[in-house]
């Protein structure tokens, strides 16, 4: 068996996710294992992916392929796919590797399972179903097989590997997928780390009674070290941005500590943070169901705890 890994990455950095789900596959003991990097500049990415457990990467550096568009990452994926003899082709959940994924399945021919959360050595995948409340085993009836998994599956552990073997991949990409152009890009400026990247996220919720009490959020944040996530509702009502939100609509996070405050813990919203190691609840309902999954509550108001236990931690860190 042969494994082909996906790497993503925006600017200089591979991103997490991608280097999460190469490590695993370094794991299934399924022989050498292959990454592919599509982009300009991404050449010199590759000893980073060596890293992570791949012994070759295959590498199409275009600087006029950077911007991040799926269709020409088909193309380069698929010759890769084909030149290669890969069986097996794995992607971490991004709004770009969903469109390769789909891309890439109807390319080869191939099977496509998606929303995955882990994968054993015999190709078995795991997806969580009924709102997350079981798991089913899934497979493929033939190859190559196309597996997406959810944001924070696995942990971008480094491995022993050595300097990877560099591959070029040498391949004509179609007009029709040079069609679209990107006119221009936007980063959104932040101040800590992504939701999806953060070990450490404190979320926010209806129960903290006005858009700009999210500053208790962002302060906790701040002191912790950490990012600021949101609810649907949140979201929905103006007081954040989408781009925080987690949830079944939103974002899917695992971070080591996840602080909920004035949160309710609808199925919806524990979708997209039951996975986190640790999870805090601050709620002045005893009867919400965030109590139920969380492995510390406090049952009282935001308002008054949050300020006191962050003046607490900024007070511990400066000692």
């Amino acid at each position: 068996m042969s494994v082909l890994v996906f790497l993503e990455h925006h600017g200089n950095e591979l991103q997490k996710g991608s280097l999460g789900v190469l490590s695993k596959a370094a794991t299934l003991g399924a022989g050498d294992i292959a990454a592919v990097l599509v982009g300009g500049g991404v050449r010199a990415l590759a000893s980073e992916a060596g890293k992570f457990g791949a012994s070759k990467v295959h590498v199409l550096e275009d600087n006029a392929l950077e911007p991040p568009l799926p269709q020409p990452r088909v193309d380069a994926i698929a010759k890769a796919v084909e030149d290669g003899g890969y069986d097996t082709v794995l992607l971490a959940n991004s709004v770009l590797a969903a469109d390769i994924a789909a891309g890439l399945s109807a390319r080869l021919d191939a099977g496509l399972n998606w929303d995955l959360v882990d994968i054993t050595s015999d190709f078995t995948g795991k997806r969580p179903a009924l709102q997350d409340s079981v798991f089913v085993d899934v497979g493929w009836r033939s190859t190559p097989r196309i597996g997406l998994f959810r944001a924070g599956s696995f942990d971008a552990a480094a491995t022993s590997g050595g300097e990877p073997q560099i591959d070029d991949i040498t391949v004509e990409i179609a007009s029709h997928a040079q069609a679209a152009k990107v006119v221009s890009q936007e980063q959104e400026q932040s101040s800590g780390p992504s939701i999806e990247d953060a070990d450490i996220i404190v979320a926010g919720g209806r129960g903290l009674g006005a858009p700009e009490n999210f500053t208790l959020a962002e302060e906790l944040a701040r002191a912790l070290g950490g990012a600021v996530g949101a609810t649907r509702a949140v979201v929905d009502a103006g007081w954040y941005p989408y781009a925080a939100q987690i949830g079944q609509t939103g974002k899917v996070v695992s971070p080591k500590l996840y602080v909920a405050l004035g949160i309710s813990g609808a199925i919806q919203h524990k979708v997209g943070m039951q996975s986190s190691n640790v999870i805090i609840a601050i709620n002045k309902d005893a009867n919400a169901p965030i109590f139920e999954f969380s492995d510390l509550g406090v049952v009282g108001d935001v308002n008054e705890i949050v300020p006191k236990l962050t003046e607490l931690i900024q007070q511990r860190r400066s000692e």
